[in-house]
């Protein structure tokens, strides 16, 4: 996992709820840090709501990494990377989790909650936080994506 002593910042909408609820038994078992933004049940609610808490909770240093889970996870990977210091990345298989990280120095993981099993879920996180951004050439990149 990526070393960080800030825990990782959790956030969804009714639709990935369940994949976030996975995580999280996960999470505790394996005694990894978290804060859980919500949502906290099935029960629809607007998906910006939550990806906004997250997005704030990395912007202002309380987390440095974050898991987000809506139904397609378009949504709150929109509204996620409305906020400057995040670098949200829509995730449906380990290889496009692995090269986010490696390539685009992703902080937040989205992921499809309607679209993937948990099983999948839990490769995908597992493979994210234990690959390590490249650097190089790729942080050029990643200095122009800041609004001006």
């Amino acid at each position: 996992m990526i070393p960080t002593d800030k825990p990782i910042g959790l956030a969804s909408d009714h639709a990935g709820y369940e994949i976030k609820k996975y995580l999280i038994s996960l999470f505790d078992a394996e005694g990894i840090k978290y804060t859980d933004f919500g949502t906290y049940s099935t029960d629809s609610v607007d998906y910006p709501d939550f990806a906004h808490k997250l997005g704030a909770a990395i912007d202002n240093g309380e987390c440095d990494y974050g898991v987000s889970v809506c139904g397609t996870g378009n949504g709150i990977n929109m509204a996620l990377n409305k906020h400057h210091k995040v670098r949200s990345a829509l995730c449906w298989n380990t290889e496009v989790a692995r090269l986010v990280r490696l390539h685009n120095d992703a902080n937040v993981l989205t992921l499809p909650g309607r679209f993937v099993s948990q099983k999948e879920a839990y490769d995908m996180v597992k493979i994210f936080f234990d690959t390590a951004f490249e650097g190089g050439r790729h942080q050029n990149r990643i200095d122009k994506i800041p609004c001006i």
